[in-house]
């Protein structure tokens, strides 16, 4: 019953994502103009500012740290509460939908290499980051179907019981401890493969 509860909860959260990343893709096409023709993002001048800017690690360590945990801590605790759900539901929506905006946007300025450039952008802290977000997301709806699930069903009086909150403090050390892995490779190692890519534009 836990098993499938827990594969129930991936295929919902990689379902929304999915729609909202084609979402995200048919919004910039529906609007070429606006963002293509009247935007910026990805435009001629911020290429060439990404090309002559180079971001020391140590001074980017902190604010992705502190941007990345801070969501991680906002949905952890929002888990808690009886809104929990939807609030997850709606950040997996604003995820789906802002990288279907940006890949649309990539893809219809430069092709081929402006799916390059998204590659760069992400490589390697997506090779942590994405599990440990995958993992979160499934953390915060186990947890707030434990806390919030009918007394009828067995599996709520979870909520009564130590080892259970235990393993979910484990578990969330772990993901943290991935996510930092993350925002340590995002910060020293993705900046020289980015910049790297960029001198095809």
């Amino acid at each position: 019953m836990r098993r499938q509860t827990f594969m129930r909860n991936g295929y919902h959260m990689a379902y929304l994502f999915m729609i909202s990343l084609f979402i995200g893709i048919l919004i910039v096409n529906l609007g070429h103009e606006a963002w293509i023709q009247n935007g910026s993002l990805f435009g001629a001048d911020m290429m060439s500012r990404l090309k002559s800017s180079r971001p020391k690690g140590a001074g980017m360590v902190a604010y992705i740290l502190r941007r990345r945990l801070s969501a991680v801590c906002m949905l952890s605790l929002i888990s808690t509460t009886m809104i929990g759900l939807p609030v997850l539901g709606a950040y997996i929506c604003y995820t789906g939908l802002a990288a279907g905006c940006l890949l649309s946007v990539a893809v219809i300025r430069y092709g081929i290499r402006g799916l390059l450039f998204m590659a760069a952008a992400l490589f390697p802290q997506a090779i942590l980051l994405i599990p440990a977000y995958a993992a979160l997301f499934l953390w915060a709806a186990s947890l707030n179907r434990t806390l919030y699930a009918s007394r009828t069903n067995l599996a709520g009086y979870e909520r009564f019981s130590g080892r259970f909150y235990l393993g979910k403090c484990v578990q969330m050390i772990g993901i943290m401890a991935v996510v930092i892995m993350g925002c340590l490779l995002e910060s020293y190692v993705n900046p020289n493969i980015l910049h790297f890519v960029l001198k095809i534009f």
